[in-house]
């Protein structure tokens, strides 16, 4: 039996055994054995062994190691746990914490007028999980999806990969599913979560067809195939709930009457009353923030990151990460994570790298050139890329709560110019953009981006001090990995649409400030940055328009 098989379901499992560590090839019966020496039990006495998370320790090349943290009955755990002593540098044992999700509130069994059924405005993860939260909670929400289904959406994603056919309303950036449809798929992130809606939202897309083991390793992902699938699990569950989805529903303009919504206007001119709008629109609704600006929604601009796409062979990144254990089956494609502060004061860092991907056309407005990562499940395409970006500020873009929007532009349509006006994109070898030259073919490394690229000088594609940081931080990342500034790895451009360009900002309550009743979410209102900051945004704007929605007795009794 494979040691993932170990992992069953033991709901009265009461300890949590961390950081056991194991040699990368160790059996079952090592992985046991570990687990009885660690607890210093018989093996009668081992109930039953889960494992809740698996990562691995490549710092040491040649010696990785895998670590578990388990999840274990026992008998008689509290005289276990009373004469567990932690070693030094041992694994720990404590009671295993209980990461189950807890509705915040129930929507009241008679249901209200069509007004009070709340309106989600996008489908990509933020606007997905707080339709499926509310829609779990009872509330019927309506979600408005300016784009198509996400298979039609892959259809017209691919005209444009294949033949430079951009439909401005349907493409990576907009559609059922979101950005993150059309990437790695990552599942992990950084925030405090406190109540487990992480948990909540791995949970919710294996039962929506993700695969099982997202819920224990370290850095899980589902990459872009499976992810349509996934997506459809989760409107499929929206509908039977009780939620209701609108494709090709672009929100033309919000109803606001004396600082409270009252509905919205979609591009056909039909009217939608409602007095809760969740906004999870994505970091690319040029046209939504703009008509937020114009109503007097409170937004400003906020730092963001532009730069280009760089693509290695993956095995070369492999060699660098793993050494001589490159290509385990249990170590799957490597990544890397990096970051150089520079002497003109900007940083230079990796961004949403794809092991084993594809560098994928972004654009989601005629006329200009964006460029993003992506990578299937598998991850097994010939080569890695990454982001190579440069942090931005609002004051490298004064002007007003949009200016950031301008800003994107001005470099996304010189992107569209230097790749001849056909979708196709600017790239340069590394070598030659170090070296000050343009170039005029690939090397070693081919480059994945369709409709295809354009060889030249990409000097000419961000402002100076972008070009001058990112020549500056290639050979320190070569000193981080030998061979990272390899004379033919490929530099494609642009890549701007790391984030938002502005922030709607929200209070305590998670409203916009001075317009009740509309709440911000997800990473296009800057309050996320990946999958699953965005859905775990979501959920906590669910919960919030949830308990405004009850009546104040409901929310007390909600509370407590």
């Amino acid at each position: 039996m494979a040691a993932d098989r170990l992992r069953r379901c033991y709901p009265s499992a009461m300890l949590r055994l961390s950081e056991l560590r194991l040699p990368l090839d160790h059996s079952d019966g090592d992985l046991r054995a570990a687990v009885l020496g660690a607890l210093g039990v018989e093996p009668p006495e081992l109930l039953g062994v889960a494992i809740a998370k698996r990562s691995f320790d490549a710092r040491r090349r040649g010696a990785i190691a895998l670590i578990y943290h388990l999840d274990v009955t026992v008998e008689r755990e509290d005289e276990v746990l009373r004469r567990f002593r932690k070693r030094p540098s041992g694994p720990d044992l404590g009671p295993a914490p209980d990461t189950s999700y807890r509705f915040v509130a129930r929507a009241p069994e008679t249901p209200g007028p069509p007004e009070t059924r709340p309106v989600v405005i996008g489908t990509g993860p933020c606007g997905l999980f707080a339709g499926l939260l509310l829609a779990e909670m009872g509330f019927r929400p309506i979600l408005l999806e300016r784009g198509k289904e996400v298979r039609e959406r892959t259809v017209d994603t691919f005209k444009l990969w294949r033949k430079g056919a951009l439909d401005p309303e349907s493409n990576v950036q907009f559609g059922e599913g979101g950005a993150g449809t059309f990437s790695d798929g990552k599942l992990y992130s950084q925030i405090k979560d406190p109540g487990h809606r992480g948990r909540k939202v791995l949970t919710e897309l294996v039962a929506a067809g993700a695969p099982p083991e997202i819920l224990v390793v370290n850095k899980p992902h589902i990459g872009t195939f499976r992810l349509v699938k996934v997506v459809e699990g989760l409107r499929e569950k929206i509908q039977a709930l009780g939620g209701e989805i609108l494709f090709q529903s672009r929100v033309e303009d919000l109803v606001i009457e004396e600082g409270r919504v009252h509905g919205v206007v979609l591009a056909d001119g039909s009217h939608l009353a409602t007095e809760r709008v969740v906004l999870a629109v994505g970091h690319s609704a040029r046209d939504t923030f703009e008509m937020l600006v114009h109503r007097g929604v409170y937004v400003e601009p906020k730092p963001f990151s532009i730069g280009f796409r760089i693509e290695h062979p993956q095995s070369f990144i492999d060699r660098c990460r793993y050494g001589k254990q490159a290509g385990h089956p249990k170590l799957g494609a490597a990544d890397y994570k990096l970051v150089h502060h520079c002497r003109n004061g900007r940083s230079v860092y990796s961004f949403c790298m794809c092991p084993g991907g594809t560098v994928v056309a972004a654009a989601s407005e005629r006329g200009r050139v964006v460029t993003n990562g992506m990578s299937q499940y598998s991850r097994d395409e010939r080569n890695a890329n990454s982001g190579i970006v440069v942090g931005i500020t609002p004051e490298d873009y004064p002007g007003g709560p949009l200016a950031g929007i301008d800003f994107q532009r001005r470099w996304e349509e010189r992107a569209f110019e230097l790749g001849g006006g056909t979708y196709e994109a600017p790239a340069q070898l590394v070598g030659d953009f170090l070296a000050g030259r343009p170039s005029t073919a690939c090397g070693s490394v081919i480059p994945s981006y369709r409709p295809g690229v354009r060889w030249g000088d990409l000097s000419t594609c961000l402002p100076d001090y972008a070009i001058a940081a990112i020549r500056e931080a290639l050979p320190i990342f070569d000193e981080q990995m030998r061979g990272f500034a390899m004379k033919d790895a490929v530099l494609t451009g642009v890549e701007t649409r790391t984030s938002s360009p502005v922030r709607i900002r929200r209070g305590d309550d998670l409203q916009s400030l001075h317009t009740a009743g509309l709440y911000p979410a997800g990473e296009g209102a800057g309050y996320a940055g990946g999958i699953l900051s965005a859905a775990v945004d979501g959920i906590r704007v669910a919960e919030a328009v949830a308990l405004a929605s009850l009546p104040v007795t409901g929310q007390a009794a909600a509370f407590r």
